[in-house]
């Protein structure tokens, strides 16, 4: 009995001992957790109050309007409407291809839709909103929002929407916007600026609506919304409205551009007009065009392949990123050069007898006239564009000298024009040459730089911005295709202002000779004669003539038995009135042949309706000037009104 009692007292003895061990793990354990207990109500309590008024409230964007764009006299070339959109959120179903085919019994969905969704469902996050179906009617809206309730994750949508009432005219200076893509967000990221494009599904891509799309899209507004459970919206907290976007107001006339591009009919090539005295751009032609409305809710497959495929490359900004030889219309400007740095002085003259030659070389440069124009000085030699005198005065200027003088006038360089993919051209030096060829420079490539040929290339801007700089007297305004900026609340607007960016110090004597003699081209005796026949006014210009493919020496020219793409270019710089320059321009026509029969005629229906008002026949112009009440949809905003303010024959 003795030994079990004394048992009893050992166990109860370990009993208490494991009993109080087990207490204070227990207490350690609650003191543990009354500490994290306290450091989460405490320490993180802002950390989880964020986190749970997340989940129950929601951060909604509110989309700007986009700012419009206008022409100098108010009309519409590019504005917003309301459309009804059809958009499936991929995270939210579970048969996506199950479920196109149910809402297409309700909703007609093409080939051209699916496709377009899958691109864009390619380059989208699986939780963002896709279109697949755009532009619905009232009654497709309203037969779908009858069925809503069959299809999750599937909603109509109201969207704004970009539309170009003018179509084709002008696109390659307006631009188009397109869907944001990978690049675009890299771009946002970098200027700081993805924050304001949250919801934002386009963007600009080119022309003016990309150039200035940091003041067309506007300020992004937010509403707080409170959400449920099943993520609805209950109501909204608080709301940050949006800020719409500038307007911008061109200097540029839409029917002028009408007439511009009307002038060129069917042929390929380029036109720009510039106000030398300011820098404005009145008209920017780049044929063929094309219709920017193809390229905002995506362009289908087919549309692409014709545009991207086409011989006639209607994608391509010709004023900007079309590169020509110059010809005869550089020889004023290499003129200038003889006559600036004392190389030609008149009366200086020389006898032409058809053909230069250089010291030690029995090679003949020939003139393209055969045998010659006898006795030609500076005035005369633009007047008829002889070859030799230029050849000859290259030579003695050198091709450094040359260049260096005939920069100030723009060539070699960026204008600075408001529009992005500007490129350079060409003027060709010796370091050049080595750089590009490992080759060195040689004389008779200098002496047909004298006539615009050889390796010098110019845009069509360029042209245009040299003639201007002409015009002016040597002083160079930077060209700008928007003359205002209008904010939309106040109507206020900021006046682009006219900048300086070169003088040329010019004499006037030499300048008066120069200009004498492109005067001279439009008269009676001139390569222009028929261009400036009862005109009403004064001209100045000249004609020129730039090979697209090689002849043989002494080889006749024969455009009639070459390919037709394969023939000259045809160019013509003007300016008018002569005695106080109101407008200076420069066309090309690709493959076109002769400057004055076919550049010329273009240019002298422009300057026409610049100065005269003097419009060709109704039924000659391309388009009519839509206003945005002939447009389909809900205009978002009303439209404020503008606030004042080498061997060739040419």
């Amino acid at each position: 009995m003795g030994t079990e009692f004394k048992n009893d007292l050992h166990e109860q003895h370990y009993f208490r001992l494991r009993l109080g061990f087990s207490g204070l793990v227990v207490l350690a354990l609650f003191t543990l957790l009354a500490f994290r207990f306290a450091y989460l109500q405490v320490k993180q309590y802002n950390h989880y109050q964020t986190l749970a008024e997340s989940n129950r409230i929601s951060l909604v964007p509110i989309l700007p309007n986009r700012g419009l764009i206008l022409d100098k006299n108010g009309v519409v070339l590019a504005h917003n409407f309301y459309v009804y959109a059809l958009e499936i959120t991929p995270a939210k179903v579970k048969d996506l291809e199950a479920t196109i085919a149910e809402v297409s019994q309700l909703v007609e969905i093409s080939t051209s839709d699916r496709k377009r969704f899958n691109k864009f469902r390619q380059q989208s996050r699986n939780f963002e909103s896709i279109p697949i179906r755009t532009h619905l009617n009232e009654i497709e809206a309203a037969k779908f929002a009858v069925n809503h309730y069959r299809f999750p994750g599937v909603e109509i949508k109201s969207r704004l929407f970009r539309h170009y009432p003018l179509g084709r005219l002008g696109s390659h200076m307006v631009g188009y916007i397109g869907r944001i893509n990978d690049k675009d967000l890299i771009n946002l990221e970098k200027s700081g600026d993805i924050s304001n494009y949250k919801g934002s599904d386009h963007i600009g891509k080119s022309g003016l609506e990309q150039f200035y799309e940091h003041r067309l899209h506007g300020t992004t507004g937010f509403q707080q919304v409170e959400i449920d459970a099943d993520g609805y919206a209950v109501r909204v907290l608080s709301s940050n409205p949006p800020i719409a976007g500038d307007n911008l107001i061109l200097s540029a006339d839409s029917k002028l551009q009408a007439i511009a591009e009307t002038a060129f009919g069917d042929r390929r090539g380029a036109l720009v007009a510039i106000n030398p005295k300011t820098g404005a751009v009145l008209s920017y032609v780049s044929q063929p065009t094309f219709d920017p409305n193809l390229f905002v809710d995506g362009i289908d497959t087919e549309n692409w392949q014709l545009l991207n495929e086409s011989l006639d490359k209607p994608l391509v900004n010709r004023p900007l990123r079309g590169i020509y030889p110059p010809g005869s219309t550089f020889k004023p400007f290499v003129a200038l050069a003889g006559l600036e740095t004392g190389k030609r002085t008149p009366p200086f003259a020389i006898h032409d007898a058809g053909f230069f030659t250089l010291p030690g070389s029995s090679h003949r440069y020939r003139d393209w006239k055969p045998g010659g124009h006898g006795i030609v000085d500076m005035q005369r030699a633009i007047t008829i564009s002889c070859d030799t005198f230029f050849y000859g005065l290259a030579m003695e200027l050198g091709i450094e000298k040359l260049t260096s003088f005939v920069r100030h006038f723009g060539f070699g360089r960026k204008s600075g024009l408001d529009i992005k993919g500007e490129i350079e051209g060409l003027l060709p030096t010796p370091e050049w040459k080595m750089r590009r060829y490992k080759q060195p420079w040689y004389p008779g490539e200098t002496v047909i730089v004298g006539i615009g040929q050889g390796y010098t290339l110019v845009t069509p801007l360029q042209l245009a911005q040299a003639t201007a700089i002409l015009a002016n007297n040597g002083v160079a305004m930077k060209p700008h295709l928007v003359a205002q900026i209008q904010n939309p609340l106040t109507g206020k607007s900021l006046t682009s202002p006219a900048i300086v960016q070169d003088k040329v110090k010019l004499n006037s004597d030499n300048i008066e000779i120069v200009k004498r003699g492109m005067i001279d081209v439009t008269l009676p005796g001139g390569t222009a004669a028929s261009v400036g026949a009862n005109a009403g006014y004064s001209i100045a210009a000249k004609t020129g003539t730039a090979q697209v493919i090689g002849i043989k020496q002494n080889a006749k020219y024969d455009e009639h038995s070459i390919n037709e793409r394969h023939r000259d270019h045809a160019l013509f710089i003007a300016y008018a009135p002569a005695e106080d320059p109101k407008i200076a321009l420069a066309v090309i026509v690709e493959n076109g042949g002769h400057g004055g029969s076919a550049a010329g005629p273009i240019a002298r229906k422009v300057m026409d309706y610049y100065l005269l008002g003097k419009l060709p026949p109704v039924e000659a112009i391309k388009t009519d000037i839509i206003t945005p009440a002939n447009a389909t949809g809900s205009i978002s905003t009303t439209i404020p009104a503008v606030v004042p303010e080498e061997e060739f024959h040419d």
